[in-house]
């Protein structure tokens, strides 16, 4: 074969460069095609994009492809412009999206080479055709569809003028125990009679089973009807699940914020359950929020998106009112049940029990005598969050992060200090580093040391203790939350997993301990997550009976967002957290994009952002950007890297990309002077 007869691939590849690579084949290769290439000195596998009568680069160095991997029709064109779209507004190569869309058997070369490649990942995954769960036979276990309320079935009607429409987006803001996901099963099921295929996303794997048995009893004939799909899968249930969705045999995908990215013949309808969760978007690679791919999904290829939530979040809240969203309504629970009372209770004169006021003990107490159950709510996982020496003042440090290590206790009765944020863990030192002195203290609190007190406060009660401590091993999160659910416990400890999505029936009270970590915190959005927090960890009480109660401990009564919280109020919270954001220009009224950079010395990640920031502001000019000064990180080093962040904020979204789109492409020759990876990030959701 001579180049002259070669046809010209641009492929791409799941490398840091900008730009497709063009490859030569002897005849024309359907674009979405999965290839094996050779890439320097490695094999890869790519995607064809397009094909090229001409290469971008000499004739003479384009390679020929190694193999066509036809085990898979080429990838659908609306998933390839989703792609796009989203290399585009994120500013990434296209290959850094797509290829990491993949299961990781179809983007791994060395299934396609050597003596075990016969038949590729696909045939492999054929011959298995297991569940990624267990099925739940609807013969069985039938369930009982319960009735709509009044609220409920004007609230269906105005959605169900929506499918009829075919497209657009709705804000379904319901409080907690308000009966949306009744009506995300009518919507669906309306969707799946037509024939066409439903995506639900939750924001936490843990939320996956609760929700996977409701829709097999619901809407599932056969237990291949439903895939799921979310990170703790093995790489083989996560190839099946996807391609039971690529086929069309699985008419339901459930899952977390991957599986937006997984190709749907004939999607229908895209669900988004507490639409407002940071866990949405991801915080590495390539840094997305699966909510605002959802709505342009939704948008592209013309079908309704429904955004679910209790306390959504300010952004979408501003799109409803201002009408560019349908805003439906679900003011009260079903049942009849009241919303639980909530109560202040403030600490600053109070004489504390282990974190715990007399009102909260007094209050516990009194549920274990009606045998209701009751949640501490505490979102600081292990015993304490520092270890201390009361004789000179040493605090347990990470030696590779600018963090506190926290204490940890582990089975066998041992302790650890562990580091929350690159994972490095030690035993406890057996006296103080710096003065010897062998009286070394827990500071603070934290869900183990909880659980201890509340088992020694309380001998006769069942306590279970939910966190990411406790729930390390697959399927461990379900079993404990089956046995609060079966009524084998009476006191839950829990951290934000216990907070969102789970309808505790026999749940009364509801206590939260150092609710005022997060009440000043840097980040502009702390006072938003503190309320969502808050509602939703309250809106777990009183579910199915009435009496709740929620004690919010607090030194800080009188700010807005507990006034807010106790009245239910968050269209009052949202009316003030809007008008302040406005005054200060901060999001939704403004537009972000952070540019982090990381090297061994803080100096070198500051000088370059420096040099960044010089050279955008001619760049600038004239266009509304503005440019902050590059600062370090709020925890600076993490696992002996240095890091710190430089702002770039604009009133109007195109100016603020057109000022991206014509420094970037220029930060890699610039980042040659120093010893700095550097990064972007799309509407920050921490800084």
């Amino acid at each position: 074969m001579t180049v002259a007869s070669s046809v010209y691939l641009a492929v791409a590849l799941d490398v840091p460069l900008p730009g497709l690579f063009d490859y030569r084949h002897e005849v024309p290769v359907a674009a979405g095609t999965r290839v094996l290439v050779t890439f320097g000195r490695r094999k890869m596998v790519g995607i064809v994009w397009e094909t090229r009568e001409h290469p971008q680069v000499a004739e003479d160095r384009v390679r020929a492809i190694e193999a066509v991997l036809d085990d898979l029709p080429p990838l659908p064109e609306d998933w390839r412009q989703l792609a796009a779209f989203a290399a585009r507004y994120y500013h990434r190569p296209l290959g850094e999206v797509m290829l990491p869309a993949l299961p990781p058997p179809l983007r791994r070369p060395a299934a396609y080479t050597g003596a075990r490649s016969a038949g590729g990942p696909v045939s492999r995954a054929d011959r298995r055709p297991g569940l990624s769960r267990a099925p739940v036979d609807p013969a069985e276990a039938p369930m009982v569809v319960p009735s709509l309320t009044v609220q409920q079935q004007q609230a269906l009607d105005t959605l169900d003028g929506l499918l009829d429409r075919g497209q657009g987006v709705a804000l379904l803001h319901g409080v907690t125990g308000s009966g949306k996901t009744e009506l995300y099963l009518r919507l669906a099921k309306r969707v799946l009679d037509a024939g066409r295929q439903v995506m639900i996303l939750v924001p936490e794997i843990n939320l996956t089973p609760q929700f996977e048995h409701i829709v097999r009893q619901r809407l599932c004939q056969q237990p291949q009807e439903l895939a799921v799909l979310h990170s703790r899968l093995s790489d083989g249930e996560r190839l099946r699940a996807w391609l039971r969705v690529l086929r069309g045999e699985a008419t339901l995908l459930l899952g977390t914020r991957l599986a937006l990215m997984t190709p749907m013949p004939r999607l229908g309808l895209i669900v988004v359950d507490e639409e407002h969760d940071a866990s949405y978007k991801q915080q590495d690679g390539l840094r997305y929020s699966a909510r605002d791919l959802a709505i342009w999904r939704g948008h592209d290829q013309k079908i309704p998106v429904v955004l679910g939530s209790a306390t959504p979040s300010l952004e979408t809240w501003r799109r409803a009112q201002a009408h560019d969203y349908l805003l439906v309504s679900l003011p009260d629970r079903v049942q009849a049940q009241a919303l639980p009372e909530i109560v202040l209770v403030d600490t600053r004169r109070a004489q504390l029990e282990q974190g715990f006021t007399p009102q909260l003990l007094q209050a516990l107490e009194a549920r274990l005598e009606r045998g209701e159950q009751s949640l501490v709510f505490l979102n600081r996982r292990g015993y304490a969050p520092v270890l201390r020496c009361l004789s000179c003042g040493w605090v347990s440090q990470c030696t590779r992060c600018t963090a506190h290590t926290v204490l940890h206790r582990v089975s066998g009765g041992r302790a650890l200090l562990q580091c929350h944020h690159c994972g490095e863990a030690h035993p406890v030192p057996r006296a103080c580093p710096d003065c010897g002195d062998q009286d070394l203290q827990p500071m603070g609190r934290g869900t183990q040391r909880v659980e201890e007190f509340l088992a020694e406060r309380f001998p006769a009660a069942r306590i279970i203790r939910i966190d990411a401590d406790a729930t390390r091993r697959k399927g461990s999160a379900q079993a404990l939350f089956a046995q609060v659910h079966a009524g084998q416990a009476d006191i839950l400890v829990g951290t934000q997993m216990v907070a969102k999505g789970h309808d505790f029936a026999g749940l009364g009270l509801v206590g939260v301990l150092n609710a005022d970590a997060m009440l000043f915190a840097q980040d502009f959005r702390a006072p938003e997550r503190l309320f969502a927090q808050l509602m939703q960890v309250a809106g777990r009480a009183g579910r199915r009976a009435g009496g709740a109660q929620v004690l919010v401990q607090t030194d800080y009564p009188e700010q807005t967002v507990y006034q807010a919280l106790c009245r239910h109020d968050y269209n009052g919270f949202a009316t003030a957290m809007l008008a302040e954001r406005e005054d200060l220009g901060l999001p939704p009224f403004s537009c972000q994009a952070l540019i982090t950079a990381q090297a061994t010395q803080l100096a070198d990640a500051l000088a370059f952002l420096r040099a960044v920031r010089a050279w955008a502001q001619p760049l600038t000019e004239g266009t509304g950007v503005q440019l902050y000064d590059a600062v370090p990180l709020r925890v600076v080093r993490v696992a002996r890297i240095e890091r710190a962040q430089l702002l770039i904020e604009s009133p109007r979204r195109g100016a603020l990309h057109g000022v991206l789109q014509a420094l970037l492409p220029q930060l890699d020759a610039l980042a040659q002077g120093w010893p700095v990876r550097w990064a972007v990030e799309i509407d920050p959701q921490e800084i």
